[in-house]
């Protein structure tokens, strides 16, 4: 009995961590090297940036203040972090795909599984957070009768953690958009380039206009001019704090809690990597566009909210519709009505390619055998999946409706920043382990007891010959080649790593004055973590690496992970608790579905994925 047990017991574990095999590809679908820099740049430069029309108006009301503009900076250099580790671990994969392939591909079913539910997440929050702002931006465009009426209606009776009133028009917006995706209506490359080009001609328009029409003296508030704005402003509502005024009201704690919220803007970064492939030099045209992107982000998105805090005093900005209402407070109101129209077309194509993106991806998991399989039926006409359609439309209707945009927000980015903080643990551990086969081909050439579509876990390799000391092989193993032994200590210590982060993450989210004012108890407590981290850090640096050729590697491994780790933790613990609430509960939804079978081999029955679906889910 116990026998049983524990066979049942192992082959449940080495489910979780089995990896699936690439497909061979066909000679016609191996890309052409002909891509450059400049393409790279256009590739990630072309991803919807309309999520930054409300995103910077709420951050510099609540959050930072003008101070915003280093909360982007602070991100911008996170971004390239987060950048070079999804570099290298794309470059593993010999396909084009998403998070979720590479994952599957390189650590397994359960790490796939985890990835995949994030990013669900993430997608459906960013649905019903599009929803939401084109919803706040059409009433303002109409004199804001809609949410006047609804919040009349029902601000009494909803509970303080949820939205003043629901959002109908939000609600309308999902479905008719999921009945567009269901009838087969998809983006060109034509509608894409008219996107991008009205987001630089509304984002450069906006920084003219703040350097013709701004004031200094916005970013050197004070006191009185928060009394005679109360007493001017016949709207207590459009007011808000005022905090130590000056540049940084908010203090540091604001810039850095403004850091955390606006990372999944750099949305571009997972195109360039999936690109950067078909360049005959990725190892440096990957490094030198991914710079160039971020910095041209950190350049707009600066420019906008330079623009807007000068324009018009922070605690005065309108959190839900802040440039055109800028041009109405500047005495500019015709270009208000033509920057929110632009707007407005901009979340909906945005929305759109969301949306698109959430359904491909819950149908590659569903073929996959991670999802229900009725998630995976298609309409029959269209060949669209139009369940796995309904049940996202569904999920980001009910946040639409029920919650606030800037609690959308928070739990938009803690999903993002798990995403990377999955992907650079993912690097951290792949460059010290063995070599691997990632093609299906090459493993049916080995002797492997497992079904063919089911891959060896990442610590599945060459046994290290001889045995040692194991206290000698930390600091000083006898093999130059990643063995199996090696592999090993480094997973332990990567994840010892992240719970020693993420202890020195609460400490300094929590009680940062206590740490850094001199407390005994704190201070020592921060300098232990800091030994312990740097000791187990040099103990994963003295372990071989795996020299394998790679199109991209991540430069002064192990310490640019590692860093890149503890900013996605402390950034993540800047999130409220309530958020933290949400996105526990969204967690524990996710064991039921994760225990699904996989489905046969060479089966395929979602005909909208018959273009290999990974590749479809071009989502970071």
């Amino acid at each position: 009995m116990s026998r049983m047990l524990g066979q049942r017991v192992r082959q449940f574990g080495e489910k979780l961590v089995r990896r699936q095999p690439l497909e061979p590809r066909e000679e016609s679908e191996i890309p052409t090297l002909h891509l450059n820099t400049l393409n790279l740049v256009l590739f990630g430069v072309n991803t919807p940036k309309a999520r930054i029309y409300i995103l910077a108006g709420a951050m510099a009301m609540y959050v930072a203040g003008p101070a915003v503009i280093v909360s982007f900076l602070l991100v911008a250099l996170f971004a390239v972090l987060c950048a070079f580790c999804f570099a290298e671990f794309g470059a593993r994969v010999p396909r084009s795909g998403s998070v979720y392939l590479y994952s599957y591909v390189t650590m397994g079913q359960l790490y796939a599984f985890i990835t995949g539910w994030t990013l669900i997440l993430h997608l459906g929050v960013a649905t019903a957070y599009l929803t939401r702002a084109w919803s706040y931006n059409f009433d303002s465009l109409i004199g804001n009768h809609i949410s006047q009426k609804l919040e009349g209606m029902f601000s009494e009776h909803m509970p303080s953690f949820l939205a003043p009133y629901p959002d109908f028009v939000a609600l309308a917006l999902v479905l008719l958009m999921a009945g567009l995706l269901i009838l087969g209506v998809h983006d060109s490359a034509l509608v894409r380039k008219v996107s991008a080009g009205c987001n630089v001609l509304v984002l450069s328009f906006m920084i003219i206009s703040g350097f013709i029409k701004g004031d200094l003296h916005n970013w050197q508030l004070t006191e009185q001019d928060y009394k005679l704005a109360t007493s001017g402003s016949s709207d207590s509502y459009s007011l808000g704090p005022l905090g130590s005024g000056g540049f940084v009201p908010f203090g540091f704690e604001g810039i850095l809690q403004g850091a955390a919220m606006p990372f999944y803007s750099f949305l571009g970064l997972n195109a360039i990597v999936t690109a950067g492939k078909e360049t005959p030099n990725p190892q440096r045209s990957i490094p030198w566009s991914l710079g160039i992107f971020i910095s041209s982000c950190f350049l707009a998105y600066s420019g906008v909210t330079a623009a807007l805090t000068l324009m018009v005093p922070y605690y005065q900005i309108h959190p839900y519709s802040p440039l055109p209402q800028a041009f109405h407070h500047v005495g500019w109101a015709p270009a208000g009505y033509l920057v929110a129209v632009v707007i407005l077309c901009a979340l909906l194509y945005s929305l759109h390619v969301v949306m698109l993106t959430m359904s491909r991806l819950i149908c590659a998991m569903v073929e996959d055998g991670l999802l229900f399989r009725g998630l995976g039926k298609t309409y029959a006409r269209r060949g669209t999946p139009i369940v796995a359609i309904l049940v996202s439309a569904t999920l980001s209707g009910i946040l639409a409706v029920l919650f606030e945009i800037f609690h959308l927000v928070e739990l938009m980015s803690i999903g993002a920043l798990l995403s990377y903080f999955l992907v650079t643990f993912s690097v951290l551990i792949l460059r010290y382990q063995p070599d691997q086969n990632f093609s299906k081909k090459e493993k049916a050439e080995e002797e492997i007891e497992m079904e063919p579509i089911v891959g060896a876990s990442p610590l599945e390799s060459v046994p290290e010959a001889g045995t040692s000391n194991p206290l000698k092989s930390l600091c000083d193993p006898i093999s130059t080649t990643p063995t199996l032994k090696s592999g090993q200590i480094v997973y332990g210590c990567t994840f010892l790593l992240v719970l020693l982060l993420t202890i020195l993450s609460l400490l300094l989210a929590l009680w940062p004055s206590r740490v850094f004012s001199g407390d005994p108890g704190f201070t020592a407590g921060a300098v232990l973590l800091l030994l312990l981290i740097a000791g187990i850090t040099a103990i994963i640096w003295r372990q071989p690496q795996n020299t394998s050729p790679l199109p991209f590697r991540v430069p002064a491994l192990p310490v640019l992970p590692v860093l890149s780790i503890f900013l996605n933790v402390y950034l993540m613990m800047q999130m409220s608790s309530v958020t933290w609430a949400q996105f526990g509960i969204w967690n524990a939804m996710g064991e039921w579905p994760s225990g699904m079978k996989r489905p046969l081999e060479g089966q395929n029955p979602i005909p909208f994925l018959m273009t290999s679906p990974h590749k479809l889910c071009q989502t970071p």
